[in-house]
């Protein structure tokens, strides 16, 4: 299992707010010597771990959570992809647009994957790849879903026995709402790379596993 180690910048910044709070990101940066987005992943990480609490318009402090430091990061040490994922909602890539968009309110989505007919993975499509086909045709209806999505291999994906902070960090450097959590599927194809998508992560997830144990251990 890979542990959790914060970096040197990380260690620092809880240093710093905990000397300085209530302390804002350009005052950080500027204390660092770096620029704000440099610290944007750094930061958003230390929330999402309950190591700060961020207020807007205030700054940042110093976490309450009840659980100390290292329960906290023991939690997150342990969890896995498959601990934290939803079900996928997928759409095949032959169908329309117009019906994507159906499968997409009607399963509340997020983000919809896109298989084809043998089910394997082949892409992404997001409400705003939708909206723009929409937007830009008169004949929507009649688009397929291949000319709107986002296609292989230029999609990140995570495996569902990956550590849920190797998912977290990936979100957060590519500025990502979720994932696509695959497997590897055999096929009759010689070198074929092909996989299933089993699964998908977004930061709405997380922070419904937050909640859920931070109810489990309240109750």
């Amino acid at each position: 299992m890979v542990g959790i180690t914060l970096t040197a910048r990380q260690v620092e910044i809880l240093k710093l707010v905990k000397l300085h709070a209530p302390i804002t990101g350009d005052q950080l940066a500027e204390m660092l010597g770096t620029g704000k987005p440099t610290l944007r992943a750094d930061l958003s990480l230390l929330v999402m771990l309950r190591l700060l609490e961020a207020k807007p318009r205030v700054g940042y402090f110093p976490g309450t959570a009840a659980l100390g430091r290292e329960q906290v990061l023991k939690r997150w040490e342990d969890a896995c992809v498959k601990d934290v994922q939803g079900l996928p909602i997928s759409v095949a890539e032959t169908a329309s647009v117009h019906d994507a968009v159906i499968t997409l309110f009607m399963g509340n989505a997020e983000v919809l994957t896109v298989v084809d007919e043998n089910r394997h993975f082949v892409g992404v499509v997001t409400p705003k790849d939708l909206l723009k086909i929409t937007l830009s045709s008169s004949n929507a209806a009649a688009i397929p879903v291949s000319m709107a999505m986002s296609r292989l291999p230029a999609i990140a994906a995570v495996q569902a026995d990956q550590p849920l902070m190797d998912a977290v960090k990936k979100m957060l450097v590519q500025e990502l709402d979720g994932l696509p959590v695959v497997a590897s599927v055999a096929t009759e194809e010689q070198f074929a790379n092909r996989h299933e998508v089993v699964g998908w992560i977004s930061k709405t997830n997380i922070l419904r596993w937050m909640m859920e144990l931070e109810a489990d251990r309240q109750g």
